[in-house]
């Protein structure tokens, strides 16, 4: 095939501009709405094409510098090429023709996104993946589609100024560990005062470990404690200072104490902190709570949705599969002086079941289950019978799947809010509101 020229029409999930050739759908990556590109196509399907850019015959108004020098070379980020005014509107549009394909949920429905504060400098927790070899240790993150480790010399300018910071103290460290091939990974993540690094270490000297760090953490500016990972993430070690990781909550009245919520390293934590705190507010303002509502929040994490609503119901149940989130939560509820809170570490769709069983009555349920969805829960929650479901999700398409299934028992979709909690990239987090009718 010649190359062909096209005009890139949209973005597509997955972060992909889209044209046509010859009037099939071509998927060409790092384009940008309203580019006039020529192209060479990498791969023919049935349904449609991949193809490369050869030459930007003309840029499109909406193209900006991408301020990473990794950009289009490192898997994390799509569209920082991309004016955020854009990327807006491109998950709104996204997330709407998602819902009506596979929940027959009207567009009208779907609100605008609410834009995150900041577009660069949000993430409080990044995976560096390590390689050590003849040419030196390198740490940053995986060349895309594929497992050869791109060196971010300068850190990430999507993690908060703390990680990098902390990544290169620890670059700085690791120039001189005996045994740099043994730790594939680092994670560093942040509360609002505190950096935590949890280290993925497949080595056996563990001794030599703990006392390469102890010796140096006073180096390891601005770090507050370092963690050893061997195997699962049960399997914590505390190498230095603290492990404890705390951020604040909105309040729920003006002049009331924010709720202050901790979690553990490892635990799951939403990844951009001013967003998570938008996310609380539209769930309030969903559930219009009044004080007497018996709220149920499945895949509940540490509380962080549920306990800063605490005071605006009359009891929150939580349930969570992961032990050490339940015990955060727990831990919260004491810290923040809590008593109608209780939080049950039980697998969502067993749990729920056995709720529904009990007889126990909800009037609300919020969800934030992970990327694959609720579905295995949703029969226990439509025996529950709540008047309101709020579902927090990740994944645009299992949230449509779900709510397919939910209008099966006679939920509809009353309103659905994109956020944008993953500046720079195709992914969009959203809060959804279902009622029974």
């Amino acid at each position: 095939m010649p190359s062909p020229v096209a005009t890139i029409d949209k973005l597509a999930f997955g972060g992909n501009g889209v044209c046509r050739i010859d009037g099939k759908v071509c998927f060409v990556p790092l384009s940008c709405p309203g580019d006039v590109v020529r192209l060479a196509v990498t791969a023919e399907k049935r349904s449609y094409l991949t193809a490369r850019i050869v030459e930007l015959i003309a840029p499109s108004p909406l193209r900006v510098v991408p301020p990473c020098p990794l950009f289009g070379t490192c898997g994390g980020c799509n569209w920082q090429h991309i004016a955020y005014s854009r990327q807006l509107a491109a998950k709104r549009d996204i997330h709407a023709d998602t819902l009506w394909r596979g929940g027959r949920v009207v567009s009208e429905r779907v609100g605008e996104t609410t834009a995150s504060p900041l577009e660069y400098g949000y993430r409080n927790r990044v995976q560096f993946k390590l390689h050590a070899g003849t040419a030196g240790l390198k740490i940053g993150f995986f060349r895309n589609a594929s497992h050869v480790v791109e060196d971010a010399a300068h850190g990430c300018p999507i993690a908060l100024p703390a990680i990098n910071e902390a990544l290169a103290s620890l670059r700085n460290a690791l120039a001189s560990f005996p045994e740099p091939a043994a730790i594939p990974g680092i994670s560093i993540e942040c509360g609002a005062r505190e950096t935590v690094a949890t280290l993925n270490y497949t080595g056996k000297k563990h001794d030599m470990v703990a006392r390469f760090f102890h010796e140096r953490f006073h180096e390891l500016t601005p770090l507050s404690g370092i963690f050893l990972q061997t195997g699962h993430k049960s399997a914590l070690q505390r190498l230095c200072g603290n492990g404890a990781l705390a951020y604040p909550m909105p309040a729920v009245a003006p002049g009331a104490p924010p709720t202050s919520l901790t979690f553990r390293p490892g635990g799951f934590s939403q990844v951009n902190s001013l967003q998570n705190r938008a996310i609380l507010e539209t769930v309030r303002r969903m559930g219009a709570f009044l004080g007497h509502e018996h709220l149920l929040d499945l895949y509940c994490g540490n509380g962080n949705f549920s306990l800063p609503l605490a005071e605006s119901v009359a009891s929150v149940t939580g349930l969570e599969g992961y032990g050490d989130s339940i015990a955060a939560a727990r831990d919260n509820c004491r810290l923040n002086g809590i008593a109608n809170a209780e939080y049950i570490c039980a697998d969502a769709a067993e749990g729920v079941a056995r709720l529904a069983a009990a007889g126990r009555c909800f009037s609300t349920v919020i969800l934030d289950p992970p990327r694959a969805g609720a579905a295995e829960a949703i029969p226990g929650i439509c025996r529950l019978k709540p008047e309101k479901i709020i579902y927090i999700s990740c994944d645009s398409s299992t949230l449509a799947r779900d709510c397919g299934l939910l209008a099966g028992d006679g939920y509809r979709v009353a309103e659905s809010v994109p956020v944008d909690m993953f500046p720079q990239t195709f992914h969009v987090e959203s809060v959804t509101l279902l009622h029974m009718g």
